[in-house]
């Protein structure tokens, strides 16, 4: 006797539901990872302190080591109201910002060891890297912006946020500046 002939399945109903779901499920692990980042979404999660500023709480990314600090806030789509990065350093010393691949405006706040300001920047939005266009001249055109005293923190949040909250140079943060400090690479 000869073993039953396969049966061929129908390409419909039930399988083609199956498969369609199967698509959309790899679509959506796939595609969406591979676009652009989320609103408020950092390249790989960071470390989150939660920060008042002017009567309201902020929750800010940390960038403590030279990687993540070059990085910043880079191919962010926009910072919701109460969010952006704080940025430690080891020590106190002059620090400059850029704005490179932000395309939206961000302030920034320098501090010194104790959380006073030091200095404030509105910077704005640079245009992106044109084509054509080496890394090393794109770096060169984009405005810095100074600490203009020795700073050992800076804080990024969403352009007009700060002046917003009435935040000016001496203004002081509370954040226990010594256990980040000794945090920062």
């Amino acid at each position: 006797m000869l073993p039953p002939a396969p049966r061929r399945r129908r390409r419909g109903g039930t399988a083609l539901l199956r498969r369609f779901a199967l698509g959309t499920a790899l679509a959506l692990a796939f595609g969406f990872a591979c676009g652009e980042p989320a609103r408020d979404a950092p390249a790989a999660a960071l470390e989150t302190i939660f920060l008042p500023i002017g009567g309201e709480t902020f929750a800010l990314e940390l960038a403590l080591d030279p990687a993540t600090r070059q990085r910043g806030l880079s191919g962010r789509s926009g910072l919701s109201r109460n969010r952006g990065m704080f940025f430690a350093f080891r020590s106190a010393g002059p620090i400059s910002m850029v704005m490179r691949d932000c395309p939206e405006p961000i302030d920034v706040a320098f501090l010194d060891g104790e959380g006073h300001v030091v200095a404030l920047h509105a910077m704005r939005p640079e245009p992106p890297r044109r084509a054509g266009e080496s890394a090393m001249q794109y770096e060169r055109r984009l405005p810095e912006y100074p600490s203009g005293a020795p700073a050992q923190f800076a804080v990024e949040v969403a352009g007009g946020r700060l002046a917003q909250l009435g935040v000016q140079v001496g203004t002081r943060l509370f954040f226990d500046a010594a256990a980040l400090a000794r945090r920062a690479r």
